[in-house]
């Protein structure tokens, strides 16, 4: 993360963690810290082992009550994929985007396609809805698992042997 994103998330938590009357911690702020370090969606039993690793001294619950007080001042955002792990992912300055997962190895992917906030925008106009998010996930089998299914095919059907030569 850039030093001014960094310095500009720490101070919106820091805002939003006076407004509410909530204690400015060391360790609230070392898990803002990782989860903006992390590029990618995690769950909170990850994000523990990685602090863990790296030899914090939080424990889940911290991370559990940290990790909800970043979602209500959207910092981070929450995904439920299928299953019952919630993931999560730093929301502060990241582009809108969407999701492919994998019913097979459950790989989310990211995509951005501008079409959809046309979409949002039409939607809304044409209902009179005032949209406030949206979530969308496409639930499927990913290239790497479709090759794998594919390779286990055709590793399984051996080619007929003709011994009428």
């Amino acid at each position: 993360m850039k030093a001014s994103s960094s310095d500009t998330v720490k101070k919106i938590f820091s805002q939003y963690l006076e407004k509410k009357g909530q204690r400015k911690t060391p360790e609230r702020f070392a898990i803002l810290e990782e989860v903006y370090s992390y590029n990618d969606h995690f769950d909170v039993d990850s994000l523990y082992l990685m602090m863990q690793n790296k030899k914090y001294q939080v424990s889940r619950a911290t991370i559990y009550n940290t990790i909800e007080l970043l979602l209500e001042c959207n910092l981070v955002t929450k995904h439920q994929f299928g299953g019952n792990i919630a993931r999560f992912e730093k929301a502060f300055e990241c582009l809108r985007h969407d999701h492919l997962i994998c019913n097979i190895c459950g790989s989310v992917t990211e995509f951005c396609d501008p079409r959809m906030k046309e979409i949002q925008n039409m939607a809304a106009e044409l209902m009179d809805f005032d949209i406030s998010s949206h979530a969308l996930y496409f639930y499927g089998v990913c290239k790497n698992c479709k090759d794998k299914l594919k390779a286990a095919e055709e590793g399984t059907t051996e080619p007929e042997n003709n011994t009428n030569e």
